[in-house]
């Protein structure tokens, strides 16, 4: 300030200067994050076809080896097949699932449910076919 602008000041006649300082804001530098994040689809895994089959004969059961060797669970009915039969198929896919380190079990009457190691199995309701009948 000069020598008269501190005398009118003084006096009154002029008003006070004020010095004003501009603050000067530091930008701030976003670094990215090196981390990539991971996102984790809830539907990431393909879904399990379960197939139905309800063999005439014997020669079938390929058929349904290869459903289980695909890594298909399959539910087999053979109520419709004579006894004999039946107990061979379910001979062969016993061979099958054991081979697969699958598994196998009845689940009614005449009603089998293989399935391969990528399908597990819990529980049982056999005990509940025993008691009704």
């Amino acid at each position: 300030m000069g020598m008269l602008t501190r005398i009118m000041h003084f006096f009154g006649l002029q008003d006070e200067v004020e010095e004003v300082y501009e603050e000067v804001a530091e930008e701030q530098v976003v670094l990215p994050n090196k981390r990539q994040q991971k996102v984790v689809s809830i539907h990431s895994q393909p879904t399990v076809r379960v197939i139905l089959c309800e063999p005439q004969s014997y020669e079938e059961a390929q058929v349904i080896a290869d459903h289980l060797r695909n890594r298909r669970p399959v539910v087999v009915n053979l109520q419709r097949m004579r006894k004999e039969q039946a107990r061979r198929i379910v001979d062969f896919l016993s061979g099958t699932v054991y081979a697969l380190s699958g598994q196998i079990q009845k689940v009614g009457a005449d009603i089998f449910m293989c399935t391969p190691d990528n399908v597990e199995m819990e529980g049982s309701i056999t005990d509940l076919l025993t008691q009704d009948t």
